[in-house]
């Protein structure tokens, strides 16, 4: 078993990844919208506006956030509040299931800290941002570009893009083409964490 999951990360590094959420809706016949795009093809705020809006420390930490982890093992709320990076979301959204538990988070650490080590920023940030939902049957970035803003991935804007960020926490019911109040106020947080970022966003920048 150990073996095989190596394998698969491995594989991974290499060839474009699929979601479990993917392979659950394509099991069971339901549609899937997505379209795969080197980070190359990635607007640059995109990039920049996920870390700032999920895991600013995300360029100096190697897949966990100990810190914010070791804050949310202290809470009386455990595991619902937070705490996970995007590398933890990667392993998530590619090797295991939705949903809140100490089984899972408890998985999400070595897989996170393997895939960090395997693939890189870059490669991370390259998946999660082709296997993140931003809707109904919507995975990716470029398809949620073409949807919301009728634009490439690579085209997007800043305030486009912190918009797609600000979304990810609740992809199924904030619209980032018709934004809500609570997505504007989202957006607005994240167009300012952005502001304060600085270099701390540039290591998954693609060369």
């Amino acid at each position: 078993m150990l073996l095989a999951l190596a394998a698969l990360i491995a594989l991974y590094r290499f060839i474009p990844v699929p979601s479990t959420l993917m392979l659950g809706r394509w099991l069971t016949l339901r549609p899937v919208e997505r379209e795969w795009v080197p980070l190359e093809q990635i607007s640059p705020h995109l990039i920049r506006a996920v870390i700032a809006a999920e895991d600013q420390r995300f360029c100096s930490h190697r897949g966990i956030d100990w810190i914010e982890l070791n804050a949310v093992l202290e809470d009386e709320d455990g595991p619902s509040r937070g705490a996970s990076t995007l590398t933890m979301q990667t392993a998530k959204n590619v090797f295991l299931w939705p949903g809140r538990s100490y089984l899972r988070k408890g998985l999400e650490i070595p897989l996170a800290m393997a895939i960090d080590l395997a693939w890189g920023k870059p490669r991370v940030v390259e998946v999660y941002l082709n296997v993140a939902e931003w809707g109904e049957g919507l995975f990716g970035a470029e398809a949620a570009a073409q949807r919301y803003f009728r634009k490439p991935a690579a085209k997007l804007s800043p305030a486009e893009a912190a918009r797609l960020a600000a979304a990810l926490p609740n992809p199924l019911l904030r619209n980032p083409g018709r934004p809500n109040r609570a997505l504007q106020s989202a957006a607005g947080r994240t167009l300012r964490r952005l502001g304060q970022l600085g270099p701390l966003g540039d290591c998954a920048l693609p060369g």
